[in-house]
């Protein structure tokens, strides 16, 4: 068993961590770190078996812990993961993996000398519509892709949290923003040439902004739009990909967090019915359009490939060489939308 060890148990590590690592064979959750007294307290409640400890350094000190997982705010996951890796242990950082390539470099560079794994919790990987999206893909149904527009976006009053200032957040981009460029790099199978971002802050809060929009122009022609915000109220779709022969719109979220939020059980996950994909193919040779219900994944499937990959060498699904590709990315994406210009990346 890899006894795992949270670092942080705010709504990341005590919703989607600690439940998720339970769930995963081979994995044993033994400890938790948080400097709040109250969430040790609730942590040590809703966590039997689990030692609840106040500093990140006396859990790096309890011998049972050969994994931790840092679900913290992004500006400390590099300094964090540094520690734990000189400590020896494997490390999960929450995404993103970093807020600037630097430090994502440190900690790659880190990892290495260490010789212990580094993974980043791109537990979206495992969505539903994601997943629909590349079984359409790889199934010819639309064509070659030539256009893909990828969105999330919201409507909240602004709140004071972490979430809302640029020197615990990084940028706007770097929340959803990490998942959906994870997303592109995984279903466009070509480099990204150039990148653009435009940052709209129609209001004065939050600091990071209320709209930001990345382009990534990828090597074969591929144009991929990525749209993030939280000052929208009418709905767009999360997917419209356009193919040489068809395309397909989805709307909706992923049904897992929903589940969470309202039963705090995945398993309990249900599509609506407008969340299924309308998909424009040929049939016969004409153009028609299907409905398909959706691909189900699951978020435990992160936590049980880690596991296979630290007791079976199975390997490993989220490589921190790739997350540390999508923080170069959200680094160009920053660079460009303060001077507007179009950053070329290699």
């Amino acid at each position: 068993m890899i006894g795992v060890g949270i670092v942080g148990y705010g709504y990341a590590g005590r919703t989607f961590h600690s439940y998720l690592v339970r769930r995963a064979p081979g994995l044993e959750l033994r400890a938790i770190a948080t400097r709040d007294a109250e969430r040790r307290a609730r942590a040590a409640q809703e966590q039997p078996g689990a030692t609840t400890y106040p500093t990140l350094e006396e859990l790096l000190a309890d011998r049972r812990i050969d994994l931790v997982v840092l679900a913290t705010p992004h500006d400390t996951h590099c300094q964090l993961a540094l520690q734990a890796l000189r400590a020896g242990k494997h490390v999960v950082v929450d995404k993103p993996m970093a807020i600037t390539l630097d430090e994502a470099d440190r900690m790659v560079e880190a990892a290495g000398e260490a010789g212990r794994v580094l993974s980043v919790f791109h537990n979206r990987r495992w969505d539903w519509d994601f997943l629909t999206v590349r079984k359409v893909v790889e199934d010819g149904l639309i064509g070659r892709p030539y256009l893909f527009e990828s969105t999330v976006l919201g409507y909240r009053e602004p709140r004071r949290t972490w979430r809302a200032a640029p020197e615990t957040m990084g940028s706007l981009v770097h929340d959803w923003g990490a998942h959906l460029v994870d997303h592109a790099l995984r279903l466009v199978p070509s480099r990204v040439e150039r990148v653009r971002c435009r940052i709209a802050r129609p209001r004065p809060e939050p600091a990071v902004g209320n709209f930001a929009r990345i382009d990534l122009d990828f090597a074969d022609g591929t144009l991929y739009g990525i749209e993030v915000g939280n000052l929208a109220r009418p709905e767009k779709p999360r997917w419209y990909v356009l193919g040489e022969t068809g395309g397909l719109v989805k709307h909706g979220l992923d049904p897992q967090e929903r589940a969470f939020r309202a039963t705090g059980n995945p398993d309990d996950a249900a599509e609506l019915p407008e969340e299924r994909a309308r998909v424009t193919t040929l049939v016969a040779g004409q153009p028609a359009e299907i409905t398909l219900e959706s691909v189900r994944g699951s978020w435990t499937g992160y936590y049980a490939n880690l596991s296979a990959h630290l007791n079976e060498g199975t390997p490993l699904e989220v490589t921190a060489g790739q997350a540390r590709e999508v923080i170069a990315i959200l680094d160009a994406a920053v660079r460009s939308s303060r001077d507007g210009s179009v950053v070329g990346y290699t």
